[in-house]
């Protein structure tokens, strides 16, 4: 018995290593897909590859390097025509993950939802929500002049209906976007950002442009 079950870990550990191995590659290139789609969405129009000049901040917690933020620069013909920043906040369901676009003056020009576990039907409508046109828009606002807050917390912004507590981490993701992109990535300016942060100290760290970067 104890060989048979010996033999068996053995292969399914093989098969599982076998499977990574073989989808390792095609879920690469589909984060990178993704990425890319998101960056043409979220900013200007440039023609340099902000991928390729991408900068990394890094957080340090409990030892270990985390990435906090990633800031893709956007040119065209050579000038800086806008600057897309990777950021994440804690949300209801989990971490929310976004992509927030700015033009060459620092106003929000677009974002795109990375990745989310928030409520289907609710939480979930941040994808949308925010967009130009709808009722929660936030495009063509400068965080820098008024860091962007939920009405229910004395802000400009209206919250997902029923999900305040998703709307308050969106917006703690753009304002901390914005923080980033100024060079000030410890600046987290939400008047509404939550206790996440309180209980742990950290390092950043920011590391030359890369040659490529996953959107993990």
């Amino acid at each position: 018995m104890l060989l048979a079950l010996t033999g068996v870990t053995v292969i399914a550990v093989g098969l599982l290593a076998y499977v990574n191995e073989l989808t390792k590659e095609p879920i690469a290139t589909a984060n990178m897909k993704v990425l890319n789609d998101a960056l043409e969405k979220v900013v200007p129009e440039f023609d340099n590859n902000p991928v390729a000049e991408c900068d990394t901040i890094f957080e340090e917690k409990n030892g270990k390097q985390l990435v906090q933020y990633i800031i893709y620069p956007a040119k065209s013909g050579g000038q800086l025509v806008g600057t897309a920043v990777q950021a994440t906040s804690l949300g209801f369901g989990g971490e929310i993950k976004a992509l927030v676009g700015f033009d060459a003056a620092g106003k929000i020009y677009d974002y795109a939802l990375l990745a989310h576990a928030e409520t289907p039907g609710l939480g979930s409508k941040a994808d949308v929500w925010f967009k130009k046109g709808s009722r929660g828009d936030i495009v063509g606002m400068d965080p820098g002049k008024a860091p962007l807050v939920v009405k229910n917390d004395g802000g400009q912004i209206d919250a997902i209906t029923a999900s305040t507590i998703t709307t308050r981490a969106f917006l703690n993701v753009v304002n901390a976007a914005y923080a980033a992109y100024k060079g000030n990535p410890d600046g987290f300016t939400s008047a509404s950002q939550q206790a996440d942060t309180d209980t742990n100290t950290s390092a950043t760290t920011k590391v030359e442009p890369t040659d490529s970067i996953s959107a993990n």
